[in-house]
Formats: C-alpha cells, structure tokens, sequence
C-alpha cells in the first residue's frame, strides 16, 4: 500500500514538474491524439473492408493532404499575425468532428473523399498551432523538454485510440472509432475555453509582439529566404513524415494482402498489430525523447534515419518468409524507435534553426511536409501494392532512400539553443 501511495506521489511529482500551461496543453494534445489514434489508423480497414482499391483510399489521403496544405499556410500567416493559437484549435476541432459525422455514414467513394477533405483541414488548423503552443508554455524549461512531454502524450493517446479501435474491430463495430473522436473533440473545445487559458494564448506577446511587422501575405523572398535555411529539415521531414503515412496505409495495405510468401491476415488481426505497434511506440516515446533532449538535434535525425533504413529493410525481407510476420514485427521496433526519434527533434530543429518572427511560418512549413507526404506516399503505396501485390518494393525504396538523405542532416546549423519564457 505503501509503495503504491509512494508511487502515485512521485507521478504527480513528475507531472507538476511542468508549467501549468504545458499541462493543459499537453492534455489537448492526448485527447486529440486518442480520436486520432483510432481514425487514422483504422479507417483504412474500414474502407478496405467495401473492397475499395488500395488506389482508391490512397487517393482518400490525398484528399486530405491538399486540404491540410492549404490549411497549414493559411494558419501559419495567422499565427505570425498575433492571432491566438487556441483560435485555430477550435476550428480544428469542428472539421474533425464534421469530417468523422461524413465517415461514419460512407459508403461511398465520394463521401470518403468529403470526410477526408475535412478530416485534411482539420490537420492543418491543428499541427502548427498545437506545435507552436509548446514552446510558448514552456516557461522556465527548455522547449526540447516540452516536446519530449508532448510527444509522449500523442503517443499515449494515439494508442489508447487504437486500441479502441482494435476492440471495435474484433466485436465489429469498427466505425465507433469516430464516435470517440467527436467526444474527445468536444473535451478538447472545453479545455481551451477556460477563460485564463484563452487570455493567456490570446495575449500572448512572443508571438504578437514578433508579428506585427508581417503583412497577411508574407514577401516571396522572405518566404523563399527562409525555405533556403530550412530545407535540410523540410527533406527529412517529408521522409520522416511518409513514413509515419506509411504505418497510417502501407502498413494495414502489405499485411492485408501479404507479402511474396508471408500469408494475408484478417482486419481484426491487423488492427492488433497496428496497436502493437503504437503501444510500442509509447513505452519508448519519453524515454528517447528525453535523451535526446540533451543532445544535438543532428544526432537525433542521424539515428532516426538510420533506424528508418533498418526497419524497412526488415519489413521488406520478411515478405520472402512464410512465417514473415514475426520478422514483420521485428521490423516494426526499429521503425517504432526511428518515429521516436524523429518526432521530438524535427520539431525541436525547427525552433533552433528559425528565426522568431517567423517562426509560426515555419511551423506552417514544416507541417506542410505532412501535406506533401500524404498527398504523395499513399497513392505510390497504393499503385506499388496494387500492381505488385505486395509491399516488399515499398519498403525497399524507404530504406534507400533514407540512407540518401543522411547526409543532409550535416547541412542543418541551428542558430541557438532556444529556451522560451512567458510572463504571465
């Protein structure tokens, strides 16, 4: 009883370790990430499951994609103009519950491609906000640690969500998923109500005060100026970021139709895996993102691409085994360490590398790797798996072209260590 009670202490301990407003902060992004969890993952399998074409839910995400490039720029812009970020968070939060209104009740392509339209404007109102909000919270602690907490928190919901949804799967009724992001959308909207912590983002002077000098729409050579120092980062981020759509499509696609000789599994099986996969990616999430906290952010790329190439080229060998799926998994750990890894210090790198009055841009920027990456990996996902009948070629392609990029991450010079400070 004791040990328990002592237990329970040092937790709390730990977590009023941070400011309140990270707190807070930290809790929107779990309850975000627990709808998330379940949508992005399954809805592939649900939609698989009416014999659409890998094609077909690739061009689904596509969809998305270009609505979260535009999405992103734009709140980016209003971002750097002083508006505040919890502002963008609501609008977020009512596309995705809109986009999961249209999901659940489609049963066709045209439907799926409306839900994911809103559910790719819900993406690009949220990430540069939710992103740019860490370091403005941070207070007396560096914005390295803020994102090693946030992180850990998208990767806590994101697999209670999926093991929803692997639970909806199993007793079919996948399509509850949807249902639970509409709940933690509207707690999401609560949360960022409370009045002290809406005057606090709306008043917030880091980026009102910085934004003042930047016109609706940004010059062309001050946006074409800051892709140049940014580019390094942006190329990783775009691999980085496919293959966080690939284990979104490609993973579910391989293993729903198997591998050269690896054996086809069923949708309740994949969902399982698919948790696995993300409770892996939790239990090593705050751990490697603390470490890294204290280390230069080229050193964590490096290791992320290096576990990239890895985890990939296992995933594509295990299509040559019968009993492949345990190599499968195998491989799935190394990614799982790559996404860890990658997820925190990207992040990080934009903040260190961007110059403050322009870094809501740059947020926008670099979220628009996400719109690049879902706009491209998923249709080559599908048309490879498609026309090949495998994702054996798929994984082949990620694990060189993450040794290509290697050497880009030489070319990233961070301008400080930044360690970002409100007053209340």
């Amino acid at each position: 009883m004791l040990r328990e009670l002592n237990t329970t202490t040092n937790i709390k301990k730990w977590w009023n370790q941070f400011p309140a407003k990270l707190r807070r902060i930290t809790i929107c992004r779990f309850l975000a990430s627990i709808g998330a969890g379940g949508v992005l993952y399954l809805t592939p399998l649900v939609f698989n499951s009416l014999s659409f074409s890998g094609t077909q839910i690739g061009l689904g995400f596509c969809a998305a994609a270009i609505a979260g490039t535009i999405s992103r720029l734009f709140t980016g812009i209003w971002l750097d103009k002083g508006i505040s970020f919890s502002t963008p968070l609501r609008v977020a939060a009512l596309f995705a519950v809109t986009a999961d209104l249209v999901l659940f009740g489609a049963y066709t392509t045209t439907r799926y491609l409306l839900g994911e339209v809103f559910l790719g404007c819900a993406a690009g109102f949220y990430w540069p906000s939710v992103e740019l909000a860490v370091p403005i919270c941070c207070e007396n602690i560096s914005s390295s640690k803020g994102f090693a907490l946030a992180r850990s928190a998208d990767a806590l919901g994101v697999s209670i969500g999926a093991l929803i949804g692997s639970l909806s799967s199993t007793i079919g009724h996948i399509r509850f998923v949807y249902v639970i992001e509409i709940l933690c959308m509207c707690l999401l909207i609560a949360l960022i109500s409370n009045k002290k912590f809406y005057n606090f983002a709306k008043n917030n002077s880091m980026v009102k005060n910085k934004a003042t000098k930047i016109s609706l729409v940004p010059r062309i050579d001050k946006i074409y100026s800051l892709i140049k120092t940014l580019y390094p980062i942006i190329i990783i981020s775009i691999l980085g970021t496919g293959v966080l759509c690939l284990m979104q499509i490609g993973l579910q696609l391989d293993l729903a139709k198997g591998g050269i000789y690896r054996p086809a599994i069923e949708d309740s099986s994949i969902s399982w895996i698919v948790a696995y996969k993300l409770i892996l990616l939790l239990v090593i999430q705050w751990p490697i993102g603390r470490w890294l906290s204290e280390r230069n952010v080229k050193l964590g790329l490096k290791l992320c691409l290096i576990n990239f190439s890895i985890g990939s080229l296992i995933l594509c060998i295990s299509s040559f085994y019968i009993n492949g799926l345990f190599l499968f998994s195998t491989g799935l750990i190394a990614i799982s360490i790559g996404i860890a890894m990658f997820l925190p210090t990207a992040t990080e790198t934009i903040v260190q590398v961007s110059p403050l009055e322009q870094r809501g841009i740059s947020m926008a920027i670099y979220s628009q790797c996400f719109g690049i990456s879902f706009l491209i990996f998923p249709i080559i996902a599908g048309k490879i798996i498609d026309n090949q009948g495998t994702g054996m070629l798929l994984w082949l392609l990620i694990s060189i072209c993450s040794l290509l990029v290697y050497p880009l991450t030489n070319r990233i010079n961070p301008i400080n260590k930044v360690k970002v400070k409100i007053n209340n």
